[in-house]
């Protein structure tokens, strides 16, 4: 009999009702995990605890934490995935679209963080792993705010590592490439094409590619690994 390389834990997956955040909680469910999603609406896959939450509030985050804390015990892994973009050319991004993108894809990790590093303290366990893309350090024009939000969240896991390293805590970043998600299906074909040509792979990912990183990266296999950037980009950002 084959001992599995996974100790079950409590994950949250922020933003899971859908595309990457969903595939990661519907994995994470996969690998025998305690599954807790949060979204502003909609729910997660089936045999997740669903919570209505948002990561601009930091009072709402309290709650989601208080009501999976009591459903499925302390949280042990977070997955700060919850994102949002509001594209548009520097000269023509208004102050609001640029602090909004702030606020929700880099405060808002520090808000989910910051209450589950409680627990991690506690229990001298706790994995971090937020959701980068590949323009944090690829750069992308129009994405001035997503992309200074992602790229920060490198800096974020980092200091996390130093800071609580010694306690049993990663912090780590995954940064995807093109995925294969509602939003990509929306793009204009010749544009899809355009963006293909550029990947060394020749295609676009898949959110469950993306959610296996992550899995790999909350398990007991993945203990000495924190700090570090794991593109999963088809070669899309090499060395960057």
């Amino acid at each position: 009999m084959t001992t599995p390389s996974t100790t079950p834990r409590t994950v949250l997956v922020t933003g899971g009702n859908r595309g990457i955040g969903y595939a990661i909680a519907e994995e994470m469910i996969a690998q025998g995990h305690r599954v807790a999603v949060t979204a502003r609406s909609g729910s997660g896959p089936e045999g997740s605890f669903s919570v209505v939450a948002d990561v601009s509030d930091a009072a709402s985050i309290d709650a989601a934490f208080t009501a999976i804390e009591a459903e499925l015990g302390p949280v042990e892994v977070v997955v700060a995935n919850a994102g949002i973009t509001k594209d548009m050319l520097l000269m023509r991004m208004s102050e609001e679209d640029f602090t909004d993108v702030i606020d929700v894809n880099l405060t808002g990790a520090f808000r989910v963080v910051k209450r589950a590093s409680k627990a991690f303290l506690k229990q001298r366990f706790g994995r971090v792993i937020f959701i980068s893309s590949v323009v944090g350090l690829y750069g992308g024009a129009g994405q001035v705010n997503y992309s200074s939000s992602k790229a920060a969240l490198v800096g974020f896991a980092r200091s996390v590592t130093r800071e609580l390293g010694a306690r049993g805590v990663t912090a780590n970043v995954v940064a995807p490439g093109f995925i294969e998600t509602d939003m990509t299906a929306e793009l204009p074909e010749e544009q899809q094409a355009e963006y293909r040509k550029a990947i060394p792979a020749g295609r676009y990912g898949q959110a469950s590619e993306v959610a296996k990183a992550v899995s790999w990266l909350a398990s007991d296999d993945a203990g000495y690994i924190s700090g570090a950037v794991i593109p999963v980009d088809g070669g899309l950002g090499m060395g960057h």
